[in-house]
């Protein structure tokens, strides 16, 4: 089955096909809010990182903060999207309790960033662009309390004012396994930039799906939004319940209201809110308090050539010096953690190029494997980086051999130490010299003249002679050396 048809939705009148778009709000990593010097710490008690401009009173205007800019167009250039010099704010209006302004600012018709794209790697290995179709910068509310007074719902208004960055994609997706893949992305590039932390369950990072169904290249259906989501596993299931409620819906003759729908995790399904104005109910017009913003190519330039590397280069580098896998090469990049832990590893070695694609077996074999079985994340390894740099270095001088490099990582896991120092005063050198190995192979022949006439009939016979000089040494000789010295002894 091809990959396009297995996107595809089996209803009773035949195929389906969804179509879905996101707008990402994540929130942009900044000391203080997008218009005042208030505090951008997470927590703190209600109210206490409120300015006079967030909670609105008389006469406080708002004054743009460099620092939120600069992350916008940094993400913007990770995002390889179009940077615009001069962008717009905009008042968005709206009453909600707990907006004191009676107004969002936010950017509408002139957005600071413009088109790009994002590669979004699936997991058989086939690859999606998703365009993004623009990104601009917002304040976020407060928060009602409703638990903490009978009669009364309170106001907390310290995320009031704080940068958002709400990312919109063009609706070029097509399965949940692709949104929850570009979700996924998306908040690993944002991460590597360090423009937001992607903590959904802080709320740094939301999403609302938009979610329509149509018969394959029909016309775009109407869509339903599905608000406020805050976990990648959760925005798939909404996207499955979605796309098959619409599906029940047409194929009963109904016709799908365009409206805003939550998602419900116990139940695993979505539940009508409200149904969705149109953008001009909102009466955008630009914020009289704030000029357009702009700046020249040069602001933009020097931005640029301070990103760090992002993770499809960083992907394409490791495939390149180290000659792995595209897998592999996708799981160390995935997280900027685990990509700097195995460039720690990378830096010890004596010789990356040798064992570059060793390293990264053991970094993803022997290390998160042993931490997954743990429960444990890569902060809380009890091998450093510098530990399995040396261990890898020494299987890659031909040291020790990768039987005795496993029993060397399970001393360092249970008891830390220095490898190497580990090596010597436990001897668990493999041995190469030639003469101590040369008296075992000798013993073995002596007393196995059966098999030295097998063998002679049937080379492949050897890896029996191997196995048992391997024994012998206790795992420490050196295989290739048993090798080369059985196939002289029995003239193969």
């Amino acid at each position: 089955m091809s990959a396009t048809t297995s996107k595809l939705i089996k209803g009773a009148t035949g195929d389906w096909e969804m179509v879905i778009g996101l707008e990402v709000h994540a929130q942009v990593t900044s000391n203080s809010k997008l218009f005042s010097g208030a505090s951008t710490e997470f927590g703190g008690e209600a109210n206490t990182h409120v300015s006079l401009v967030d909670a609105a009173m008389p006469g406080m205007l708002p004054v743009i903060n460099e620092a939120c800019i600069k992350q916008a167009v940094r993400t913007g250039l990770g995002l390889n999207a179009q940077i615009n010099l001069r962008s717009v704010f905009d008042r968005k209006n709206y009453f909600y309790p707990d907006s004191p302004q009676g107004y969002q600012i936010s950017q509408y018709k002139s957005p600071i960033v413009g088109e790009g794209e994002v590669i979004v790697e699936l997991a058989n290995g086939e690859s999606v662009a998703v365009g993004i179709e623009r990104l601009h910068l917002e304040q976020d509310a407060g928060k009602l309390l409703h638990d903490q007074n009978p009669t009364m719902s309170f106001v907390d208004l310290n995320r009031s004012g704080v940068a958002l960055m709400e990312i919109v994609s063009k609706p070029d997706i097509r399965s949940s396994e692709q949104a929850k893949a570009y979700v996924a992305k998306l908040r690993s590039i944002l991460r590597y930039l360090g423009t937001c932390d992607g903590d959904m369950e802080k709320g740094s990072l939301r999403a609302d799906v938009n979610v329509s169904v149509r018969k394959p290249g029909g016309p775009l259906g109407t869509r339903c939004e599905i608000k406020n989501m805050n976990s990648i596993n959760f925005i798939g299931q909404a996207i499955e319940y979605e796309a098959r409620r619409q599906i029940g819906i047409l194929e009963d003759g109904g016709a799908i209201d365009q409206e805003t729908r939550l998602f419900d995790p116990n139940k695993g399904e979505t539940r009508s809110m409200r149904s969705k104005e149109e953008a001009h109910d909102y009466r955008y017009f630009p914020d009289p308090d704030l000029l357009p913003l702009e700046f020249g190519e040069t602001y933009v330039a020097d931005l640029k050539a301070d990103l760090p590397e992002l993770p499809d280069q960083k992907k394409a580098r490791f495939i390149a010096d180290f000659g792995l896998t595209p897998y592999d090469a996708s799981v160390l990049v995935a997280e900027r953690a685990s990509a700097d832990f195995y460039e720690t590893v990378l830096a010890k070695l004596a010789d990356e190029a040798r064992d570059g694609k060793l390293a990264a077996n053991w970094v993803i074999n022997e290390l998160f494997g042993r931490l997954n079985k743990e429960g444990r994340n890569i902060a809380g390894s009890p091998v450093t980086a510098i530990q399995l740099g040396t261990i890898v270095d020494l299987i890659g001088e031909g040291t020790i051999s990768g039987k005795i490099a496993k029993d060397l990582f399970e001393i360092v896991w249970q008891e830390g130490g220095d490898p190497r120092a580990l090596v010597e005063a436990r001897g668990m050198k493999q041995v190469t010299d030639l003469g101590a190995i040369e008296k075992a192979v000798d013993d073995i022949i002596a007393a196995n003249p059966d098999k030295v006439a097998q063998a002679k009939a049937k080379p492949a016979m050897i890896g029996w002679f191997v196995g048992q000089v391997m024994k012998s040494s206790g795992g420490k000789a050196n295989p290739q050396s048993v090798n080369d010295l059985l196939k002289s002894k029995l003239g193969l």
